[in-house]
């Protein structure tokens, strides 16, 4: 078939081409903008100009391309020389779809660019920018989310310089860099939590999310939903959509299960599994949802207690029991008063505006005569009562005491398992041998309070041995 006369020429039918195509979208689209090798406006349309506040399109002629369209990327397109075929930019209404072209001379150069803002194709767009907005939406929510659950505390925040202290944090800092659980032992306000969190920050998972639960503080009832999530309608009263439980929204970081020793035996076997097994299922859901997540656990009970009476299960003991951190009381660490109550004081000046207090001598020998049955939480409410209602920046010896009230004391010595050994006289060796053997345990046990892991570590002795030898003596903890 033979071309008609008129479209022979190649030229000038790209000509035309390219006007008719300008045109077209031009006229169907939001707004135009021509720009010149300076990223600087020679035309625009009136729509566009309208768009950006401009009362004529006059106004953005010489002017810098961001100076009218905020955000533009029309410089980068000059200087490039490609095209920008698809993207969102926005505007004062709503955020528009645009295209940026490349203007180039005969010999190639990039001499300028041209902008579109495709007003039809956001229309039929819609659907994809709404995903687009929900897909932003849901991701500031994750980030504000893994914000929220970021570590606050450091090895810096684990105030001590005393033996004791050093080695609660040697011990922490070891264990950071391992993926094996942790068990925190230690009374209430001890800093167990701190602690928990200072191995996360430690740790390879520390860019991960730190998501606590205290087993003690949620009713047994929705604990197993809380920790493992629920399907759609799991129960009466449930949400119609699957809600994620803590295991899930520690994905890659770390879970905490502080007071571990008040979760129910049900709860437990559970949760052994997801320890053994790496995976778990939510509440009324078939779906097996595999686990990466890094335990610590803390408790202010005796474990091994537990275990013997039946509270807990042995078996999770054992499997969390391969890092035990005993954290020590205040009363046995009080070389560390004065630098805690230094931070302390420093932290309420700061955080709450009160002016900075000291302590004297005499308020510091005070405290070292209180027992301090609630730790460092207690040590802070009383600091932090003495600076409210104290009326001078020293605070002494009177000061603390009316703050404290009634002063705990400390506990008697107990007799020492290093002091002599009394043997009857007469005895053979074995006999002898037994006798001190008896006797050196029995004080060690008695000086630790029946605490056989303790007993062990003073005596040197692995604590499977010391059972036995206790089973031979007929000595128990």
């Amino acid at each position: 078939m033979k071309a008609p006369e008129e479209l022979k020429d190649y030229q000038r039918v790209r000509l035309l081409a390219i006007r008719s195509l300008f045109e077209i979208v031009e006229q169907s689209s939001e707004g135009t903008v021509i720009v010149d090798r300076d990223a600087r406006i020679v035309w625009m349309n009136e729509r566009y100009a309208r768009r950006f506040g401009l009362e004529s399109a006059e106004q953005a002629i010489g002017k810098p391309c961001e100076s009218v369209i905020p955000g533009s990327l029309m410089r980068e397109v000059v200087r490039s020389g490609r095209p920008i075929l698809l993207d969102m930019l926005d505007a004062p209404k709503d955020p528009l779809v645009v295209m940026r072209l490349p203007i180039h001379d005969d010999q190639g150069v990039t001499i300028g660019a041209i902008g579109f803002a495709l007003f039809d194709q956001l229309r039929s767009l819609s659907p994809l920018l709404t995903r687009y907005q929900a897909m932003q939406a849901e991701l500031a929510s994750t980030r504000s989310l893994l914000q929220a659950r970021q570590a606050k505390y450091s090895f810096s925040h684990f105030i001590g310089t005393s033996a004791a202290s050093l080695e609660v944090k040697r011990r922490a800092r070891r264990s950071a860099t391992t993926e094996s659980p942790v068990l925190l032992l230690g009374e209430t306000g001890t800093g167990k939590e701190l602690l928990a969190h200072a191995i996360h920050s430690a740790s390879p998972r520390a860019g991960k999310a730190f998501v606590s639960v205290n087993s003690a503080a949620i009713p047994e009832a929705l604990l197993e939903a809380e920790f493992f999530g629920t399907a759609p309608g799991a129960f009466t009263g449930a949400e119609r959509k699957a809600r994620p439980g803590k295991l899930q929204v520690a994905q890659g970081g770390t879970l905490f299960l502080d007071e571990i020793g008040d979760m129910p035996l049900n709860l437990q076997s559970k949760l052994l599994r997801v320890l053994q097994e790496k995976e778990f299922e939510p509440v009324g859901s078939n779906q097996v949802i595999r686990s990466d997540v890094r335990l610590i656990a803390a408790t202010s009970i005796d474990l091994e207690d537990a275990v013997r009476q039946g509270r807990f299960r042995a078996d999770l003991y054992y499997r969390l029991n391969v890092l035990p951190i005993q954290v020590p009381p205040l009363r046995e660490r009080l070389e560390d008063l004065p630098v805690l109550c230094e931070s302390i004081l420093d932290e309420l000046r700061l955080g709450a505006g009160h002016q900075h207090h000291e302590l004297d001598d005499e308020a510091l020998a005070l405290l070292a005569r209180h027992a301090w049955p609630g730790n460092i939480r207690e040590l802070r409410n009383v600091l932090e009562r003495a600076a409210l209602l104290g009326d001078d920046t020293l605070l002494g010896a009177e000061a603390l005491r009316a703050a404290i009230g009634t002063l705990s004391p400390l506990p008697e010595p107990r007799p020492s398992a290093n002091a002599a050994l009394h043997i009857a006289p007469g005895l053979d060796f074995q006999s002898a041998r037994e006798a001190f053997e008896r006797q050196l345990i029995g004080e060690t046990l008695a000086a630790h309070d029946g605490n056989v892991n303790e007993a062990a570590r003073q005596l040197g002795l692995g604590r499977s041995t010391l059972y036995k030898k206790m089973a031979t003596l007929g000595l128990s903890s």
